[in-house]
């Protein structure tokens, strides 16, 4: 009863931080999602999101369902290639020498100590059609290609700047992986494929799923990127939220804030409950 009693008093302060900045803020939104100008009740903001129809290139087409559409789509590509391209770097790191892996270390967290704006103005310098990518093609004589204001120069951007989501998740893991556990499999006949495919990719799943969710959740959010990359040529869920915003239309950018929330929690509880099934690992509620 008196560990209880510790535990409990040791976890008041984060308690009350909890409520404070991030219980009493949702309930806000919550509060603004379901109620109109005259903060009367309402569901209209909710049925706007999903009704509210435009005209695009002659189609008629559901409006915010579209950009909510594209904003997972850009997202998910957005995790594919950042485990595809993390998976590797973070064995890589994990099996080096420890003068390597700091060094390793160094140079994926360097990035991340500068501001998320200047990277992003980094990226546009380097894929405008006058940067540094179409003047390094013009000086190998080959035909110059158009990136920025595409959903492809988005991408680009977010998985460089959530690539160390993915990474760091996934070494961790791997750092503590017994290598007697690799060896054994070689001894029993496994190769590298079977030793990758039985033992290391079972282990480490559970840095998988945490960087997957690391990376996804804001990957659907993000909308510095696709304003500076994608040149304000589409939206995504974010600068819709941030438009309305601007334009004073908080309750209905409360609501979208509201349903993006909820679809992000359903995302970490599947996560969750994938973490739990594949790997043993935490308890069910």
């Amino acid at each position: 009863m008196r560990r209880r009693g510790a535990a409990r008093a040791l976890l008041a302060p984060y308690g009350a931080w909890a409520a404070l900045f991030i219980v009493v803020p949702l309930g806000f939104v919550a509060y603004y999602a379901f109620t109109d100008n005259n903060f009367a009740f309402t569901f209209d903001n909710i049925s706007r999101f999903f009704t509210a129809r435009s005209v695009v290139d002659g189609t008629e087409v559901y409006t915010y369902l579209l950009i909510f559409w594209r904003s997972l789509k850009l997202a998910l590509i957005s995790t594919v290639l950042c485990l595809l391209l993390g998976y590797p770097l973070a064995y890589i790191m994990a099996r080096a020498g420890d003068r390597a892996q700091k060094i390793m270390m160094i140079l994926i967290m360097i990035p991340m100590w500068m501001n998320f704006l200047i990277r992003t103005y980094a990226w546009m310098t380097i894929l405008q059609d006058t940067g540094i990518l179409n003047g390094f093609l013009g000086a190998l004589g080959l035909e110059k290609i158009h990136v920025i204001g595409t959903e492809s120069a988005v991408v680009i951007g977010m998985v460089y700047d959530y690539l160390p989501y993915m990474v760091l998740p996934i070494y961790s893991i791997m750092a503590k992986m017994d290598v007697r556990l690799l060896e054994a499999a070689r001894d029993l006949g496994c190769n590298g494929f079977s030793v990758l495919r039985r033992v290391i990719f079972p282990l480490s799943l559970p840095g998988v799923l945490s960087g997957v969710t690391m990376v996804l959740i804001p990957s659907i959010s993000t909308f510095y990127i696709s304003q500076k990359l994608g040149s304000g040529r589409f939206f995504l869920i974010g600068d819709a939220i941030e438009g309305q915003y601007a334009a004073n239309n908080l309750h209905f950018a409360a609501a979208m804030a509201f349903i993006l929330m909820v679809v992000l929690l359903l995302c970490m509880a599947v996560m969750k409950e994938l973490t739990v099934r594949y790997t043993g690992e935490g308890e069910r509620a």
